[in-house]
């Protein structure tokens, strides 16, 4: 048995997204063996993200506030020069980072924060604050950019079928994306020709 102190950490690093038990325990003891100024470095990084990262009010991407800590909209959603008309729903963030990395789309998302537990039908997405933002706003079409996995196809049904009575023009990406694939890991290509057979 570990130390209580070590066993402790481990516990916390096992809750990080796809982490297991095993990996937890290497972060540990690679943490242990860690020079001092490179620990405080890191314990410094953790402090700092937690003082100067927000979350948009709008869309839920994370960002900077550094420089106007009152600000409460990320860059993507006060650029004046993004469609606006247009709302890309993702599962999260790194799919929005993937997206925008085409250079491809100029509108605006929203991130969901996930997919669906079958158990908790809706529950565990955000899908009264996506509801929301489309009464708040004039969308002219909502592109349901979702992982094409399983939980991600009954996600965006959900979607398709809250979504519904606001009788606004609603698309999901082409099949170049492979069944089962994550957008983070696709190539730039994939998500471009993605993008333009979305029906």
């Amino acid at each position: 048995m570990f130390p209580e102190s070590i066993q402790k950490l481990i516990d916390l690093f096992s809750k990080f997204p796809s982490v297991g038990r095993r990996t937890a325990a290497r972060f540990v003891f690679y943490l242990i063996k860690l020079p001092k100024n490179e620990l405080e470095d890191l314990l410094n990084s953790i402090v700092e993200l937690r003082k100067t990262i927000k979350i948009c009010s709008y869309c839920f991407n994370p960002f900077d506030s550094f420089e106007n800590p009152a600000e409460m909209l990320c860059p993507i959603c006060r650029d004046p020069n993004r469609d606006k008309t247009s709302l890309c729903i993702v599962e999260k963030e790194m799919d929005l980072l993937a997206i925008e990395k085409t250079n491809k789309y100029k509108g605006i998302y929203f991130v969901l924060g996930g997919v669906m537990n079958l158990k908790k039908e809706g529950k565990n997405i955000r899908i009264d604050e996506l509801k929301q933002r489309i009464k708040d706003s004039n969308f002219k079409e909502i592109i349901i950019a979702i992982n094409p996995t399983v939980e991600g196809e009954i996600t965006s049904l959900f979607i398709e079928r809250e979504l519904k009575p606001f009788n606004i023009k609603t698309t999901r990406l082409g099949r170049g994306l492979p069944f089962g694939g994550e957008l983070e890991y696709a190539d730039e290509e994939t998500l471009e020709s993605a993008f333009q057979g979305r029906k």
